[in-house]
Protein backbone atom coordinates (compact mmCIF):
# COMPACT_ATOMS: atom_id res chain seq x y z
CA UNK A 1 0.00 0.00 0.00
CA UNK A 2 1.47 3.16 -1.11
CA UNK A 3 2.12 5.84 1.48
CA UNK A 4 2.45 9.59 2.01
CA UNK A 5 6.25 11.02 1.96
CA UNK A 6 7.80 13.49 2.94
CA UNK A 7 8.81 16.14 0.10
CA UNK A 8 6.44 13.76 -1.87
CA UNK A 9 3.48 15.48 -4.38
CA UNK A 10 0.06 14.80 -2.48
CA UNK A 11 -3.29 15.46 -4.31
CA UNK A 12 -5.99 17.16 -1.83
CA UNK A 13 -9.43 16.85 -3.04
CA UNK A 14 -12.51 18.53 -1.44
CA UNK A 15 -16.06 18.05 -0.53
CA UNK A 16 -16.83 20.76 -3.24
CA UNK A 17 -14.29 19.33 -5.59
CA UNK A 18 -11.44 21.37 -5.73
CA UNK A 19 -7.95 20.28 -6.13
CA UNK A 20 -4.63 21.24 -4.35
CA UNK A 21 -1.18 19.69 -5.25
CA UNK A 22 0.67 19.55 -2.10
CA UNK A 23 4.75 18.14 -1.01
CA UNK A 24 4.13 17.41 2.76
CA UNK A 25 7.44 19.02 4.61
CA UNK A 26 8.21 17.49 8.17
CA UNK A 27 6.84 20.26 10.99
CA UNK A 28 4.98 22.23 7.98
CA UNK A 29 1.15 23.67 7.65
CA UNK A 30 -0.86 23.65 4.79
CA UNK A 31 -2.95 26.65 4.91
CA UNK A 32 -6.27 27.63 2.52
CA UNK A 33 -9.78 28.76 3.40
CA UNK A 34 -10.59 25.32 4.00
CA UNK A 35 -8.49 25.80 7.24
CA UNK A 36 -5.07 24.63 7.70
CA UNK A 37 -3.45 21.01 8.05
CA UNK A 38 -0.43 19.62 10.00
CA UNK A 39 1.76 17.97 7.17
CA UNK A 40 2.74 15.92 9.91
CA UNK A 41 -0.50 14.76 10.05
CA UNK A 42 -0.13 13.23 6.41
CA UNK A 43 3.06 12.21 6.28
CA UNK A 44 3.25 8.24 6.85
CA UNK A 45 -0.43 7.41 6.02
CA UNK A 46 -1.43 5.46 3.02
CA UNK A 47 -3.10 7.24 -0.16
CA UNK A 48 -6.93 7.31 -0.11
CA UNK A 49 -7.49 8.99 3.34
CA UNK A 50 -9.87 11.48 4.30
CA UNK A 51 -8.42 14.12 7.00
CA UNK A 52 -9.63 16.71 8.56
CA UNK A 53 -8.64 20.84 8.80
CA UNK A 54 -8.59 22.31 11.90
CA UNK A 55 -12.30 23.53 10.56
CA UNK A 56 -13.65 20.48 10.34
CA UNK A 57 -13.61 20.12 7.15
CA UNK A 58 -12.87 17.10 5.12
CA UNK A 59 -9.77 16.73 2.34
CA UNK A 60 -9.11 13.47 0.16
CA UNK A 61 -5.50 12.08 0.07
CA UNK A 62 -4.81 11.29 -3.41
CA UNK A 63 -1.67 10.14 -5.28
CA UNK A 64 -1.67 12.32 -7.86
CA UNK A 65 -1.63 11.07 -11.63
CA UNK A 66 0.63 12.16 -14.34
CA UNK A 67 -2.47 14.43 -16.02
CA UNK A 68 -2.25 15.98 -11.91
CA UNK A 69 1.17 16.55 -12.17
CA UNK A 70 0.97 18.41 -15.64
CA UNK A 71 -1.75 20.40 -14.71
CA UNK A 72 -0.76 21.90 -10.85
CA UNK A 73 2.97 22.57 -11.50
CA UNK A 74 3.87 25.77 -11.07
CA UNK A 75 3.93 27.57 -14.82
CA UNK A 76 5.43 30.54 -16.55
CA UNK A 77 4.13 29.49 -20.15
CA UNK A 78 1.14 27.69 -21.23
CA UNK A 79 0.96 23.94 -20.57
CA UNK A 80 0.57 21.18 -23.28
CA UNK A 81 -2.89 19.68 -21.73
CA UNK A 82 -2.82 16.32 -20.55
CA UNK A 83 -5.52 14.89 -23.43
CA UNK A 84 -2.54 16.46 -25.61
CA UNK A 85 0.64 15.03 -23.97
CA UNK A 86 -0.92 11.81 -24.00
CA UNK A 87 -1.72 11.55 -27.47
CA UNK A 88 1.81 13.05 -28.00
CA UNK A 89 3.29 10.12 -25.75
CA UNK A 90 1.61 7.41 -27.76
CA UNK A 91 2.19 8.82 -31.45
CA UNK A 92 5.62 9.30 -30.55
CA UNK A 93 6.17 5.67 -29.86
CA UNK A 94 7.93 6.60 -26.14
CA UNK A 95 8.31 3.34 -24.04
CA UNK A 96 11.20 2.41 -21.65
CA UNK A 97 14.66 3.05 -23.53
CA UNK A 98 13.68 5.45 -25.73
CA UNK A 99 15.74 8.86 -26.29
CA UNK A 100 13.65 11.86 -27.46
CA UNK A 101 14.81 15.26 -28.08
CA UNK A 102 12.33 18.39 -26.56
CA UNK A 103 12.23 21.80 -27.95
CA UNK A 104 11.27 24.01 -26.16
CA UNK A 105 11.39 22.91 -21.95
CA UNK A 106 8.30 25.77 -21.06
CA UNK A 107 7.34 24.73 -17.56
CA UNK A 108 8.43 21.13 -17.91
CA UNK A 109 4.76 19.59 -18.31
CA UNK A 110 5.25 17.84 -21.09
CA UNK A 111 9.05 16.85 -19.85
CA UNK A 112 7.73 14.93 -17.04
CA UNK A 113 5.23 13.10 -19.40
CA UNK A 114 7.84 12.02 -21.41
CA UNK A 115 10.33 11.00 -18.58
CA UNK A 116 7.59 9.15 -17.61
CA UNK A 117 6.90 6.83 -20.66
CA UNK A 118 10.45 6.50 -21.14
CA UNK A 119 12.10 5.78 -17.96
CA UNK A 120 13.94 4.01 -16.68
CA UNK A 121 16.48 3.41 -19.48
CA UNK A 122 15.66 6.36 -21.70
CA UNK A 123 16.50 9.62 -22.38
CA UNK A 124 14.62 12.96 -22.23
CA UNK A 125 16.84 15.73 -23.94
CA UNK A 126 15.09 19.21 -23.69
CA UNK A 127 16.32 22.53 -24.89
CA UNK A 128 15.28 25.62 -23.81
CA UNK A 129 16.66 29.24 -24.97
CA UNK A 130 15.36 31.05 -22.05
CA UNK A 131 16.97 30.81 -19.15
CA UNK A 132 14.29 31.52 -16.52
CA UNK A 133 12.12 28.86 -17.91
CA UNK A 134 14.94 26.36 -18.27
CA UNK A 135 15.31 26.90 -14.50
CA UNK A 136 11.88 26.24 -13.76
CA UNK A 137 11.44 23.39 -15.67
CA UNK A 138 14.69 21.64 -14.44
CA UNK A 139 13.10 22.67 -10.53
CA UNK A 140 9.53 21.16 -11.50
CA UNK A 141 11.28 17.99 -12.47
CA UNK A 142 13.93 17.45 -10.08
CA UNK A 143 10.90 17.79 -7.05
CA UNK A 144 9.08 15.05 -9.04
CA UNK A 145 12.18 12.82 -8.81
CA UNK A 146 12.52 13.35 -12.66
CA UNK A 147 16.07 14.66 -12.67
CA UNK A 148 17.92 11.49 -13.58
CA UNK A 149 16.02 10.69 -16.45
CA UNK A 150 16.13 13.89 -18.17
CA UNK A 151 19.39 16.60 -19.75
CA UNK A 152 18.55 20.07 -20.02
CA UNK A 153 19.92 22.45 -22.42
CA UNK A 154 20.16 26.22 -22.69
CA UNK A 155 20.91 26.09 -26.88
CA UNK A 156 19.24 28.25 -29.54
CA UNK A 157 18.13 25.00 -31.70
CA UNK A 158 19.14 26.87 -34.81
CA UNK A 159 22.64 25.70 -33.91
CA UNK A 160 21.76 21.87 -33.87
CA UNK A 161 21.11 19.72 -32.19
CA UNK A 162 24.37 17.22 -30.00
CA UNK A 163 22.43 13.89 -30.10
CA UNK A 164 22.29 11.92 -33.24
CA UNK A 165 19.83 8.91 -34.06
CA UNK A 166 17.35 9.43 -31.53
CA UNK A 167 13.65 8.00 -31.44
CA UNK A 168 11.67 11.23 -31.66
CA UNK A 169 11.73 14.69 -31.94
CA UNK A 170 9.17 17.03 -30.65
CA UNK A 171 9.14 20.62 -31.41
CA UNK A 172 7.14 23.44 -29.23
CA UNK A 173 8.56 26.52 -30.55
CA UNK A 174 7.65 29.74 -33.09
CA UNK A 175 8.61 29.17 -36.70
CA UNK A 176 9.17 25.28 -36.26
CA UNK A 177 9.50 24.98 -40.45
CA UNK A 178 12.66 27.10 -40.06
CA UNK A 179 13.82 23.96 -37.84
CA UNK A 180 13.05 20.88 -39.88
CA UNK A 181 16.75 20.65 -41.03
CA UNK A 182 18.20 20.29 -37.36
CA UNK A 183 14.93 17.69 -36.76
CA UNK A 184 16.06 15.75 -39.94
CA UNK A 185 19.57 15.47 -38.97
CA UNK A 186 18.81 14.31 -35.50
CA UNK A 187 16.05 11.30 -36.11
CA UNK A 188 17.15 7.86 -36.85
CA UNK A 189 15.51 6.05 -39.82
CA UNK A 190 12.11 5.82 -39.31
CA UNK A 191 12.19 8.28 -36.21
CA UNK A 192 8.94 10.03 -35.25
CA UNK A 193 8.34 13.85 -35.42
CA UNK A 194 6.05 15.99 -33.82
CA UNK A 195 5.20 19.40 -33.14
CA UNK A 196 2.78 21.72 -31.72
CA UNK A 197 1.05 24.75 -33.38
CA UNK A 198 -1.42 27.17 -32.30
CA UNK A 199 -2.41 28.61 -35.73
CA UNK A 200 -3.57 27.41 -39.03
CA UNK A 201 -0.58 29.38 -41.02
CA UNK A 202 1.98 27.77 -38.89
CA UNK A 203 0.40 24.46 -39.89
CA UNK A 204 0.48 25.05 -43.48
CA UNK A 205 4.42 26.57 -43.42
CA UNK A 206 5.21 23.48 -41.25
CA UNK A 207 3.65 20.86 -43.69
CA UNK A 208 5.28 22.34 -46.17
CA UNK A 209 8.99 21.94 -44.87
CA UNK A 210 7.75 18.56 -43.73
CA UNK A 211 7.03 17.54 -47.62
CA UNK A 212 10.20 19.43 -48.77
CA UNK A 213 12.13 17.11 -46.48
CA UNK A 214 12.82 13.21 -46.31
CA UNK A 215 9.31 13.10 -44.25
CA UNK A 216 6.05 10.58 -44.44
CA UNK A 217 2.71 9.98 -42.99
CA UNK A 218 2.33 13.69 -42.83
CA UNK A 219 -0.97 14.25 -40.21
CA UNK A 220 -2.51 17.64 -38.70
CA UNK A 221 -4.97 16.54 -35.82
CA UNK A 222 -6.48 18.35 -33.02
CA UNK A 223 -7.90 16.76 -29.83
CA UNK A 224 -11.14 18.05 -28.24
CA UNK A 225 -12.38 16.94 -25.19
CA UNK A 226 -16.01 17.35 -24.08
CA UNK A 227 -16.79 15.59 -20.04
CA UNK A 228 -20.33 14.76 -19.25
CA UNK A 229 -21.82 15.21 -15.88
CA UNK A 230 -21.80 11.78 -14.12
CA UNK A 231 -25.34 11.87 -12.49
CA UNK A 232 -27.38 8.94 -13.49
CA UNK A 233 -30.52 10.13 -13.35
CA UNK A 234 -29.25 13.46 -15.92
CA UNK A 235 -26.86 12.19 -17.69
CA UNK A 236 -25.61 14.84 -20.04
CA UNK A 237 -22.53 16.45 -21.36
CA UNK A 238 -20.91 19.19 -18.77
CA UNK A 239 -21.58 23.35 -19.93
CA UNK A 240 -17.69 23.46 -20.85
CA UNK A 241 -15.33 21.37 -23.00
CA UNK A 242 -11.94 21.54 -23.39
CA UNK A 243 -11.86 22.86 -27.02
CA UNK A 244 -8.80 23.20 -29.24
CA UNK A 245 -6.11 24.21 -27.46
CA UNK A 246 -3.46 23.44 -30.43
CA UNK A 247 -2.79 21.60 -33.88
CA UNK A 248 -0.49 18.76 -33.62
CA UNK A 249 1.72 17.89 -36.42
CA UNK A 250 3.43 14.68 -36.83
CA UNK A 251 5.34 13.02 -39.60
CA UNK A 252 8.27 10.16 -39.95
CA UNK A 253 11.60 10.35 -41.25
CA UNK A 254 11.96 7.97 -44.48
CA UNK A 255 15.01 7.62 -46.20
CA UNK A 256 14.84 9.53 -49.13
CA UNK A 257 14.65 6.93 -51.88
CA UNK A 258 11.68 6.14 -50.55
CA UNK A 259 9.75 8.83 -50.02
CA UNK A 260 7.19 8.82 -52.02
CA UNK A 261 5.85 5.38 -51.27
CA UNK A 262 3.18 5.95 -48.89
CA UNK A 263 1.10 8.26 -51.25
CA UNK A 264 -1.22 6.74 -53.91
CA UNK A 265 -0.19 7.98 -57.57
CA UNK A 266 -2.19 11.73 -57.53
CA UNK A 267 -0.56 12.57 -54.29
CA UNK A 268 3.35 11.19 -55.45
CA UNK A 269 2.64 13.37 -58.65
CA UNK A 270 1.55 16.49 -56.66
CA UNK A 271 4.52 16.05 -54.14
CA UNK A 272 6.73 15.18 -57.03
CA UNK A 273 5.77 18.41 -59.01
CA UNK A 274 6.19 20.84 -55.75
CA UNK A 275 9.47 19.47 -54.81
CA UNK A 276 10.42 20.36 -58.65
CA UNK A 277 9.23 24.02 -58.38
CA UNK A 278 10.79 24.37 -54.65
CA UNK A 279 14.48 23.06 -55.90
CA UNK A 280 14.04 26.01 -59.16
CA UNK A 281 13.90 28.96 -56.30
Amino acid sequence: MARIKAHEPVLLLTEDRKRYLIRPKPGGVWYSHQGHLKYDDLIGRPFGQVVTTHLGRKLLALQPTTADLIQHIKRATQIVYPKDAAHLVMQLDLWNGKRVIEAGSGSGGLTLAFARAVMPSGRVYSYEARPEHQRLAQRNIEQLGLKDYVEFKLRDIAEGFDENDVDAVFLDVREAAAFIPQVQAALSEGGMFASLQPTANQVSELTAALQKGDFVEIRVEEILLRAWKPVPGRLRPADRMIAHTGFLIFARKLNPEHRFFWMDKRERRRAAEFASRESEK
